[in-house]
Formats: C-alpha cells, structure tokens, sequence
C-alpha cells in the first residue's frame, strides 16, 4: 500500500538475528514550512531536502541534548548549504548564494572543490567536527564516504526528495552481539544492503515506513520502534540576537542608532526580524543612559 505520510516522522529498527539497525525519516509539513520562508529554484530544494533527511538520520543517535549541523561549502553554485537538527528532532535549513542556481546536478551544485562538515554541538561539552571532500556524485555517497575514512561504523545512506517532500534510509552495523562471527557479519550486511539497493526513490517517498521495511526485509525480523515527530523550528530569539551585537563595537553601534534610530536583526533560516532601539541595548552602550549637562 503506497500512502503519504500524515505527519513528518523518524522512526528506528532493530534487525533481530543481526547486529544492524536502521533509521527511517518522511519530511512533509516541516519541509514546506522551510520551503514557504525561502523560494528557492527547484534543484536547491532537491538538494536541501536531501540534506534535512540526512541531519535528521544522524541527530537519532545523539544520546544527549544538544544539535548536528550538515555543512557543505563549494565553489559550485550553491555557495553554502547548511542543514541542522536537535535532538528534539527541530530542523531548519538555509542555502546561501544560491538564487543563480539552475542545475539539477549534485557536480554542479557542490561538487567543485567542496567540502562536507559534520558538527555535533552538544549543549554542554565540547563540539566535535569531521570534514570529507564532496567527491562523490550525491550527498548519500559522500556521508557514506564520510564513515569510512572516519572508521567508525559501517553506515549507508538513502536519501530522495521531490520538492515537496523529502526522505531518507540509514543502515548502521553495530558492535558484535548477535553473532559473534565476523564472516556471517559481513554476509549480513551485505545482505542489508543489497536489498536496501532496490529501494526506489518514489518508494522511499511515500511507502509507509512499516510497508517499506515488508517489502525490503519481510523474510528478515525487523523490530519497528515507535515513530518521533519532526519539525521545523528556529531557535533563534530576541535574546541571541541581542547577543550577536554585544560583538560589535559600542561605537559602531552608536553609529547605527543615530543614523536609523534603530537596528535590527534578521535570521536568515526563518527571515524573522528582531528591532532594537537604544534602550534596548542600554547595557551595550557605556554610559548611554547618563544625563549630559549644558
């Protein structure tokens, strides 16, 4: 049965008799909610999708609270593409400098000379970044690309979107439990994926993830965990706009109150403003609240 999805979900599989396990993610509300803020031309919405599935896929495994940020820089035509996901799987995205791109193309969007960054930033801690060269001919070989050289575990990557909607598979081999014997791992996994290969993008886009999971594994025990909710939301705020200032000079923001009267911020992943008078950054702005006597 091929039916869309009712809400944006990520949903995560055990199989039984295997040291492997799975993520599954659907994007629908929450992508057109991105896509509503920001018009971007068809191939960058394709490619930013793809994205948002893959920062989703990765954000599952975080074991505290804090966010992952896909990062891709190049010299093609989209200049930077950055997706992010917490671990309240909240999402937003931005492409920048990319109102020129018309390519459909993964070359030609990131592929010259760019490079793929992988930041967690945990709330508390230090953040972790990898970086690899967007060698490959689409993100899902580039990610998988991305976990060889780090030599963690093995992991691939599926990822689809139409515009509209967005999708993504990721198998991961674990640690040794199930089967002990490193031969019937690697058959296994081979196994796994050989099947997932067979996935077409159309199916990955609207088969439920429980008739997805049939139709690849049935003769496999899957164990189906219960579905999170995924969203689109900023975190940005009046506070951390606020912030940024505090960066600037107080003269150079002294300049800018005398001649607007006001400054204001504007989050490029929402496009929501923040306006501060001169009150309002008081505490940025020695002595501004001083009385001047003539």
């Amino acid at each position: 049965m091929t039916t869309s999805p009712d809400s944006d979900l990520a949903l995560r599989f055990l199989f039984e008799q295997a040291d492997i396990r799975g993520e599954l993610v659907q994007l629908d509300h929450s992508l057109r909610d991105i896509f509503a803020v920001h018009e971007y031309p068809a191939g960058v919405r394709r490619l930013l999708g793809q994205f948002l599935a893959a920062a989703t896929l990765l954000s599952t495994n975080l074991k505290f609270q804090g966010k992952l940020v896909l990062q891709a820089r190049s010299e093609g035509q989209i200049a930077l593409l950055m997706a992010e996901c917490d671990s309240d799987l909240n999402i937003r995205a931005i492409a920048r400098g990319a109102d020129q791109a018309r390519s459909t193309e993964f070359a030609d969007l990131l592929g010259r000379g760019g490079h793929l960054a992988i930041t967690i930033d945990p709330d508390q801690g230090k953040r972790y970044q990898g970086i690899v060269p967007l060698d490959g001919d689409c993100l899902a070989h580039s990610l998988d690309q991305y976990f060889e050289q780090s030599e963690q575990l093995s992991t691939r990557f599926w990822l689809a979107c139409d515009g509209e909607r967005a999708a993504g598979m990721l198998l991961q081999q674990l640690p040794a439990q199930q089967n002990p014997s490193a031969e019937e791992r690697d058959q296994q996994w081979e196994h796994a994926c050989t099947l997932a290969e067979t996935l077409r993008e159309d199916e990955l886009l609207s088969v439920s993830p429980t008739d997805l999971l049939y139709r690849l594994y049935h003769q496999d025990p899957v164990r189906l965990f219960p579905g999170r909710p995924v969203r689109f939301h900023c975190s940005c705020s009046l506070e951390r706009s606020r912030n940024a200032l505090s960066a600037l000079d107080a003269a150079e923001l002294l300049d800018i109150l005398r001649e607007r009267g006001e400054i204001s911020v504007d989050c490029e992943f929402c496009n929501r403003q923040y306006r501060f008078q001169r009150e309002d950054l008081a505490e940025l702005l020695p002595g501004s609240g001083e009385r001047t006597l003539h």
